[in-house]
């Protein structure tokens, strides 16, 4: 798989460091320093931490060593692996108001499932009623006969009565096709 190619456009929008981002990064010297920059840029970028340099285009290396005034080059001495960079991933997780998940988290993410989402999937929304096309409409009022040019629907439309969601499924409620077959002729 090739490198992707990264455009000025998304090297702004997201590869910018941003003031508050830099008081951060201004604690660090060396490689670790644009090592921490990227890491963090990344990190708000796609949400998880870098394996290592073969995941960054050469562009946005570039666009950040220029803003953190590193060389480049720099970045082959960061450590991928150590205290270092676990020391820098707890650093961006506090920065970004990430944590470990707890009894007491895992409880009340259950609980707002359960409350949430659940019912949403456990009652979905009807379906939005479409008019039949002419063959739903012949088969629908017992009609075999081949659509002809000569036979035309003039009145085919749907009727929809409420409808209750129950834990056995769909409970009463109906759907009505009702037809005007004056203009059909030749319709057996």
């Amino acid at each position: 798989m090739g490198r992707l190619v990264v455009g000025i456009s998304e090297l702004v929008e997201h590869w910018t460091v941003l003031d508050d981002e830099l008081e951060l990064v201004a604690g660090k010297r060396g490689p670790t320093r644009l090592g921490f920059a990227l890491l963090l840029k990344h990190s708000t970028r796609y949400g998880r931490f870098l394996r290592g340099r073969a995941e960054l285009v050469d562009e946005v290396v570039g666009y950040v060593a220029r803003q953190v005034g590193m060389p480049a080059s720099e970045l082959r001495l960061y450590a991928w692996a150590g205290r270092t960079i676990e020391y820098h991933r707890a650093q961006i997780c506090d920065h970004l108001g990430f944590w470990v998940c707890g009894v007491v988290d895992a409880e009340k993410v259950t609980q707002w499932l359960a409350a949430e989402i659940a019912v949403a999937e456990r009652h979905p929304a009807p379906p939005a009623a479409r008019p039949p096309g002419p063959r739903t409409a012949r088969r629908c009022s017992g009609c075999t006969c081949a659509p002809t040019a000569k036979s035309a629907w003039t009145g085919v439309s749907l009727v929809d009565r409420p409808q209750t969601l129950t834990a056995a499924g769909l409970r009463g409620g109906s759907r009505k096709l009702e037809v005007n077959t004056s203009a059909a002729a030749g319709c057996c």
